[in-house]
């Protein structure tokens, strides 16, 4: 059987304090994995630079002049994590057999890379790197991810428990993939859409080396939103259960107001009359607040902007370097 090209895709954005160490350690799990004889040779790590404001490229590139098993891509500007992971699976659906996604702050055990290179000789074209535990975050962070991922099972959307980013995914996959145009993504939830074979590798997550989270609460609530309004449209459903159980609210309301004007018992007072107004003011602008995130997605999707675009490569700079030497070689 032929050993697979297995491409790694690390998305990095501002990284200059992390990345020296764990691409040491990212190309030794390469090696290995080469020297076991579990992948091919021309197996790669492709970086996506998403971006960065700092010396990142600069790291890149240079990592890329010292080993041939390094290589990368830099976006035109920061378009975000999951843009920046999507550039790096749809660049490579073409050049390997399968795709290993993974941060490059070493909080993800590269280990369970190997766990999964086996699931996939053993059949499987998608392979989910699930977290075993959530120990090491703090309790407010475990208790909203967690409630998030059943409130999206909840919603409809399949995902799977506790996995984030890091899988395995074959060029089979990847192909299938590449036809989901949408411009608002949540690859975590889209993939499970595609189908084929799956399985799922335990792991530990540790500590980042080095450097500070680039994942706030701000954006991870931003991916959460994106995520239900991406996946599912139970919202609107919800939108129209409690449209029909206020209407029934108010329509009790009316026909208790008009008993209690007949029977000569009403009461004085704005403050039920002001209760009702807000309330009713508010469902409706919370309705309409979800309708417009909708709308606003798909105004958003009817332009078909690309959702990446690369405007450098290692592979460039390296083709350049070398048509530089042998034209100094020719003028010599």
């Amino acid at each position: 059987m032929r050993k697979p090209i297995l491409f790694i895709i690390i998305p990095c954005f501002n990284e200059e304090t992390v990345l020296p160490i764990t691409s040491k350690e990212f190309l030794a799990k390469l090696y290995s994995l080469i020297n076991n004889k579990k992948i091919d040779s021309k197996s790669r790590i492709l970086f996506v630079n998403d971006g960065s404001k700092d010396t990142t490229w600069n790291i890149i590139t240079n990592l890329a002049k010292e080993d041939e098993h390094f290589i990368g891509i830099s976006q035109s500007r920061n378009r975000g994590h999951q843009n920046a992971v999507l550039a790096g699976l749809i660049d490579s659906k073409d050049k390997c057999d399968i795709t290993i996604s993974i941060d490059c702050d070493g909080q993800d055990d590269i280990n369970a890379i190997d766990s999964m290179v086996d699931e996939y000789i053993n059949g499987a074209d998608i392979v989910y790197g699930v977290r075993s535990s959530r120990k090491t975050d703090t309790f407010f962070k475990r208790f909203t991810a967690q409630s998030f991922y059943k409130l999206l099972n909840s919603l409809g959307a399949e995902v799977v428990y506790n996995h984030a980013d890091y899988r395995l995914v074959s060029c089979k996959v990847l192909q299938e993939f590449a036809n989901y145009k949408e411009v608002n993504i949540f690859l975590r939830g889209m993939f499970p859409l595609v189908g084929f074979k799956s399985t799922i590798v335990y792991y530990e997550r540790h500590e980042r080396i080095a450097g500070e989270s680039h994942y706030p609460l701000r954006k991870m609530l931003a991916l959460a939103f994106d995520g239900i309004t991406s996946l599912s449209v139970k919202p609107l459903h919800l939108i129209i259960g409690i449209g029909t159980f206020v209407a029934s609210l108010s329509f009790i309301a009316v026909f208790w107001s008009v008993v209690r004007q007949l029977t000569g018992n009403t009461v004085q007072g704005w403050a039920s009359t002001t209760s009702i107004i807000c309330f009713l003011g508010g469902i409706q602008l919370i309705s309409i607040g979800i309708l417009g995130e909708y709308i606003g997605k798909i105004y958003m999707e009817v332009k078909q902007r690309p959702r990446y675009i690369i405007s450098e490569r290692t592979d460039n700079i390296n083709t350049n370097n070398k048509e530089r030497k042998n034209v100094k070689k020719e003028d010599k």
